[in-house]
């Protein structure tokens, strides 16, 4: 028979063991590869906002419905707030309904993968290929042709028109 004592110590250690999960740090493949673009962790908090660094730096997510970037429809590029490292075309934005800026193709080159195992459930991170920074997670439930829904944090990325570009 299970004592009240031993209940509430496997709870204790269950409970633990759960949050300890929860919050093991994501990127551990993103952090054995060598970037283009590298600072320091004071470097980056400098030349990032605390949300930006929050996302790219610490694999945060920004809450949904709050990025300016869902209504933008104007012609252009999404890039990475980290290095200007260019990461979607506008013609690959769509609204997924999930409030997180989606698209269903990156950039050839632009974007890498990793696996992702943190709460409790097993997704593929996405990050830029410049300068490893968090971007958010790729689905296998997107429209054609990729069947793929890149969802974005908006605060991972910076708009630029085409007009700027030339």
């Amino acid at each position: 028979m299970l004592s009240r004592r031993s209940f509430f110590l496997a709870g204790g250690i269950a409970g633990a063991a759960l949050a300890a999960g929860l919050s093991m740090p994501r990127g551990k493949a993103r952090a054995a590869q060598v970037f283009e673009v590298t600072h320091t962790e004071e470097e980056w908090r400098k030349i990032l906002t605390p949300e930006e660094y929050y996302v790219l730096r610490e694999a945060g997510t920004e809450r949904p419905f709050t990025s300016p970037l869902l209504d933008e429809h104007r012609k252009g590029t999404f890039n990475c707030a980290g290095c200007g490292n260019k990461l979607f075309m506008s013609e690959t934005k769509y609204d997924s309904g999930t409030g997180w800026p989606s698209f269903f193709k990156a950039i050839d080159g632009a974007v890498g993968n990793e696996e992702d195992t943190s709460l409790m459930m097993v997704r593929t991170s996405n990050h830029c290929n410049r300068c490893g920074g968090h971007l958010g997670h790729v689905f296998d439930d997107g429209p054609p042709p990729t069947g793929l829904r890149y969802c974005m944090n908006g605060v991972a990325l910076h708009f630029e028109s085409q007009e700027k570009l030339g």
